[in-house]
């Protein structure tokens, strides 16, 4: 996401739209804190309604105003914020199993820890209902979408109406397929890892997230080859068994 403009107050009256090339309105204002710092922008929707969204959410390119989901932000913030607290608890506990802290302090940040997982579940378990609305709601839009194509084309066939107004209508149910389809699919993404971290098993998590950190670390250096090594090996037959196999 691109930082905000140097002047805000700039994009007074500006259109923004959303990630999937919706418009939502124009700015209508900005908050500042005491400190100077923008951080809520007031959009007038096409409705006549206003909103306020946080500054975070908005990037800047070039002169497009694109206000980013929040719900998908959210629950990228809690996919990460989980599984960190996770990590901490494990720490603390191997430096108890250690004797570098008192049992004092560690049944102290447990504690802690235990209660700041406790909030975080609870309020991305109210993200993750939200979502499931979102991806019903998008459901059916593309249903009456798709119920306003066929519509459409039997208007057409008929001849009741002309070609001129048919393409138009035809590209704009098209687009907001597009677009719909889109949203749906990535709050399905976003759910579904969410969801996953809510539910899945605490270890496989912690040990999953850990590869991961080594992986974009360690670099395996490339060996240098020895003119020997250009030459063809013989065959080799390999039998293979199967076996079976939630930041502060």
């Amino acid at each position: 996401m691109s930082q905000n403009p140097p002047n805000l107050f700039l994009s007074i009256g500006k259109q923004v739209k959303d990630e999937y090339g919706r418009v939502i309105g124009k700015i209508a204002s900005v908050g500042v804190t005491p400190h100077g710092k923008f951080d809520t922008i007031f959009i007038e929707q096409g409705d006549g309604k206003f909103a306020k969204f946080p500054t975070e959410h908005l990037r800047f390119e070039g002169a497009e105003i694109t206000l980013i989901s929040t719900m998908k932000s959210d629950a990228c913030a809690f996919s990460d914020q989980i599984p960190l607290i996770w990590r901490k608890d494990q720490a603390l506990s191997e430096l108890a199993a250690k004797r570098k802290i008192s049992p004092e302090l560690y049944s102290e940040l447990h504690n802690s820890f235990d209660g700041v997982l406790v909030q975080l579940k609870t309020e991305a378990q109210v993200l993750l209902d939200k979502m499931a609305k979102e991806i019903d709601r998008c459901a059916e839009e593309v249903k009456a979408l798709n119920y306003a194509l066929v519509h459409l084309e039997l208007e057409h066939e008929i001849g009741k109406i002309d070609a001129q107004s048919y393409e138009t209508a035809f590209t704009m149910i098209q687009d907001n397929l597009k677009r719909v389809n889109i949203e749906r699919s990535d709050l399905e993404v976003a759910r579904t890892k969410l969801s996953n971290i809510m539910l899945g098993d605490k270890t496989d998590i912690l040990e999953r997230t850990a590869a991961k950190a080594k992986e974009s670390t360690v670099k395996t250096p490339t060996p240098i080859r020895s003119s020997s090594d250009l030459l063809p090996e013989p065959p080799v037959v390999v039998y293979v068994k199967e076996v079976g196999k939630a930041g502060i």
